[in-house]
Order: structure tokens, then C-alpha cells, then sequence
């Protein structure tokens, strides 16, 4: 039986193992780390009791995102005019809410009571985990920052992606470190069997990642991302619409040389109806002389139901735009507004609710081709991006990460659209206001990135692909499949 200064030295690892795994993640992106940390997280749960799992797993939960998530205090010290305190206040609470996820898991898994090591550590804990991140990436409207997947973005594991997506690679990943657990635990030969297996499965990766599902879509182009620059705090002041848009533009006339020009989310600090007539027929006008596209965020206001919308437009398409779908809560909109409005006063919340756009809308064009347009947070959702394909050729993000000042966020954010251009073998096109602005490959590769905080524009060749990856066919079906049912088999086959 475990003494308390066991447990408490037990529990301070459980604390470190979940530090440690935001290392794996951009920027640093040290892959092997997470799968050692998961693996000693494993291990310590082994026939724990379900009270003892659950602390367990929720200091474990309380130091991955205590590290990895705790730049959003930021939005609200800086932006939301809150104290310092009770910035710190609301992350930690932000935080102790988010570690539920691997304590009930945590819990979950003890309650189950498997008495074979092997099954609770290569079936229950790995397809557990992927779970509880599915739970956390949809509930109350979803946070799947930190996914384990996309830890592997620099690893031979990313090769899964085009098959089975984000969840496959965190599956495949909490898997590794089930195993590097039974290597270390197990006999001989459960040993030998355990190190075999992960040789086998980031082979299988390193391989798989040498193939491409897609082909390409027709001729490549130029594409140019112009990132403004413009201070948070200023942007949406009227004193500074005219040095923000001349800023784009004179950004934009350096590169009219390019196929297509990007401009970031809400680049145009002003409803499209109030600039249609002075700002962009001029330059639509004189955008088509050099033959050139360009897609900008921009806010619409529906005058006849006084709805807003954060929309995307492509000035070759007028009067079609593609609305944000998958709204930020507190950022975009605020949940129970009657309610918790005045409670809620500090937090960096619009005075009125932005809508969301239909989950399926009709693809913009840009450069003579389909694009899949997403904004900001929309990009770590994978499942949604996939209904624009096959039919899109590129994909195209833009962003304002200047919420989240010089933190981990804007690097972990970049590295979801990594995800995404890999799991769909399409060019990912991502501007943003502050950086990090990238044009990443259909590997997942970034060609070209800009610095941070610099106004600046990038440019790169982007190829159009045609085609289908398992994973845009499927999405996370088969994941969503495969886990509960192994949950099921390891429950019974361990109390057997």
C-alpha cells in the first residue's frame, strides 16, 4: 500500500510529466518528449485506485496546460482592461477546467479495474486519451489546444495524418508511449514485443510520409501574404482606418507581380458596405490591370436583420462571402449574454454578438480556382475544414493573433495549420495581422514564414492539388470507431 509521501512524490511527477508536454509542441517541438512524458504518466496510473487516478490526472492535466495554455491572460490583461490579478485569476480557473479531461479520464480508466498491464497500457490508455481530447474538442463549443497530435508535426508520426488525421496521429502517439511503458515495466520478452512494435509503427510513418494521396490541380501560381502589423489597440479606432488601409495597400503594390495577394482577418477595419464604393472597386479596378486576386477579412453588417458576420471576400466574387462559421466564445460572442454580461465585464467581448455563417457555404475563388477559407481558430478544426474538399485546391487562413502578444499561442497555432495542410495534401495559405504569416506545403512544410510583429509581406509558388486523402473522405470517423471499441475489448480481455 502506498504511503502519503509516496503519493505526494508520485503526484509532484504526475505535475512534471504534464509540464513537460508542451515541449513537444511549437516552438520548440522536441516530439520525443511528450511520447516520455505520456509513457511515465501511464505507467504511474497502473492499478491506482479511481480517487488516486483522478488527482493524479488532474495535476497531470493541471501542469500541461498550466504550461501550454497560460498566454490567455494575455486577451484578457491586455485587451479586456482587467487587473493583472484577476487576469491570472480567470487563466487559473481556465486551467484547473481544462485538467478535468485527463482526470476523468484518469478516473475512468482505474474504475475500469483491468488487472492485465498490457491490455490497460497498448488499448485503454491510448484510446482513453484520444477520446477525452475528441470530449474537450467539441464541448462547450470545444478547445483542442495541446491535441497530442499535433506534436508530431516535425516527427515521422505526421505520415499518419492523410489517413487518419490529428486524432490518429495522438492515438498512434499515446500508443508509442503505452509501449515505451511496457518496455520499461514488462519482461523480456513483452519487452523485446513492445520495442519492435514502435520500430514497426514510426517506420510505418517515416514511410508513409514519403507518399502523397492528391495530384496536382493545374498550373501553380504566386501568392503574396501581407501582414499589416497594426497594433491591437489601434486597430479599430477611426483616426487610423486611413493609415491602415494605405499601409495594405502600399504592402500590396509591391507585389502586383503575384497571382493572388492575402490579406489578414478584419485587414479592412470597416463593414464592407461602409468601403464598397471609395476603397474597393478603386482597387478591384485596379487589381484586375495586373491581373491579380485578392482575398481580405473584412466584417459584414446585414443591415436588413442588423446581423454581423467576421466574413472573408475574394474581389473577384463582389457580392459573395464566406461567413465564419465556428464563432470564439467571450471573443466573438458571449455565451448567456442577459447573464453574464455585467459579470463578465472585464473580458475582451464584443458589444454585440457576431452570427456564424452556414456550416456548408459555396467555395470563394481566387486565381481562377476553389479555395477552402477559414478564419483564425477555425483552422484547428479539422473536421470542419474537409466539407470545402475535394473541390477546394488551396486552403486559406487568415488570422489576428495579436490577442496573444509574443506567447507560445501564435507558434501552436501556425502548427495546427501544419496539421491541417498535411491530413488534406492542400497548400495552407495563412496571413495574419502580427505573424506568424506562412506558406505551408501539402506536407505540411512550411515554404516561407514571416517574422513576428513586422509589417511585411511573403511571397512563395503555391500549387493547386485535386484529390482526396482518406482522411477528407472519412474525417474522424474511423478514429471515433476504432477507440470505444478497443475501450471495450481491453475492459473485458484485462478482467478476464
Amino acid at each position: 500500500m502506498a504511503t502519503p509521501s509516496s503519493k505526494a512524490w508520485k503526484g509532484l511527477l504526475a505535475l512534471v510529466c504534464g509540464a513537460t508536454v508542451p515541449l513537444g509542441f511549437a516552438p520548440l517541438s522536441w516530439y520525443l518528449v511528450p511520447v516520455l512524458s505520456l509513457a511515465v504518466f501511464a505507467a504511474l496510473l497502473l492499478r491506482l485506485e479511481s480517487r488516486d487516478a483522478l488527482i493524479f490526472g488532474w495535476l497531470f492535466g493541471i501542469g500541461q496546460f498550466g504550461a501550454g495554455v497560460s498566454w490567455v491572460y494575455i486577451s484578457i490583461y491586455l485587451y479586456g482592461n482587467a487587473s493583472l490579478a484577476l487576469s491570472i485569476a480567470v487563466m487559473l480557473l481556465f486551467v484547473a477546467f481544462l485538467a478535468l479531461y485527463p482526470a476523468l479520464m484518469a478516473w475512468a480508466m482505474a474504475r475500469a479495474g483491468s488487472r492485465s498491464q498490457g491490455w490497460f497500457l497498448l488499448g485503454m490508455f491510448p484510446a482513453a486519451w484520444v477520446l477525452s481530447e475528441w470530449l474537450r474538442s467539441w464541448l462547450f463549443t470545444g478547445f483542442p489546444w495541446l491535441n497530442l497530435g499535433y506534436s508530431q508535426v516535425e516527427s515521422p508520426l505526421l505520415g499518419f495524418a492523410p489517413l487518419i488525421g490529428a486524432y490518429g496521429v495522438g492515438w498512434i502517439t499515446a500508443l508509442s508511449a503505452g509501449l515505451l511503458a511496457s518496455a520499461a515495466t514488462a519482461g523480456l520478452n513483452a519487452r523485446v514485443a513492445a520495442v519492435t512494435a514502435l520500430a514497426i509503427i514510426w517506420s510505418a510513418g517515416f514511410g508513409l510520409n514519403q507518399l502523397l494521396w492528391t495530384e496536382p490541380g493545374g498550373a501553380p501560381i504566386t501568392a503574396s501574404l501581407v501582414q499589416g502589423n497594426v497594433p491591437q489597440e489601434l486597430k479599430w479606432r477611426p483616426e487610423q482606418q486611413r493609415a491602415t488601409l494605405e499601409r495594405y495597400l502600399a504592402l500590396t503594390r509591391e507585389h502586383l507581380d503575384s497571382d493572388l495577394v492575402v490579406w489578414p482577418e478584419t485587414a479592412i477595419p470597416a463593414f464592407h458596405d461602409e468601403v464598397e464604393t471609395d476603397f474597393l472597386e478603386p482597387l478591384r479596378n485596379e487589381l484586375r490591370q495586373h491581373d491579380v486576386s485578392l482575398v481580405t477579412g473584412i466584417p459584414v453588417l446585414d443591415r436588413s436583420s442588423w446581423s454581423y458576420y467576421n466574413a472573408i471576400i475574394s474581389l473577384e466574387q463582389p457580392d459573395q462571402f464566406y461567413y465564419k462559421v465556428h464563432l470564439v466564445p467571450f471573443g466573438e460572442y458571449l455565451p448567456l449574454r442577459d447573464w453574464l454580461a455585467q459579470v463578465l465585464s472585464f473580458l475582451p467581448v464584443p458589444e454585440a454578438d457576431f452570427s456564424a455563417g452556414s456550416a456548408r457555404q459555396p467555395l470563394l475563388q481566387a486565381a481562377g480556382y476553389p479555395i477552402g477559407s477559414s478564419i483564425c481558430y477555425e483552422i484547428i478544426f479539422g473536421e470542419q475544414l474537409i466539407t470545402a474538399l475535394p473541390q477546394a485546391a488551396f486552403l486559406v487562413n487568415v488570422s489576428n493573433d495579436a490577442w496573444f502578444g509574443d506567447s507560445l499561442a501564435p507558434h501552436q497555432h501556425l502548427e495546427m495549420a501544419r496539421m491541417r495542410a498535411r491530413e488534406t495534401e492542400r497548400y495552407v495559405l495563412r496571413a495574419t495581422n502580427t505573424g506568424i504569416s506562412a506558406i505551408i506545403d501539402a506536407r505540411g512544410q512550411e515554404l516561407v514564414r514571416s517574422r513576428q510583429f513586422q509589417a511585411e509581406t511573403i511571397s512563395g509558388e503555391v500549387e493547386p492539388r485535386s484529390g482526396a486523402t482518406p482522411y477528407v473522405r472519412w474525417g474522424n470517423w474511423p478514429i471515433l470507431l476504432i477507440c470505444p471499441a478497443i475501450l471495450l475489448l481491453a475492459w473485458r480481455m484485462g478482467r478476464s
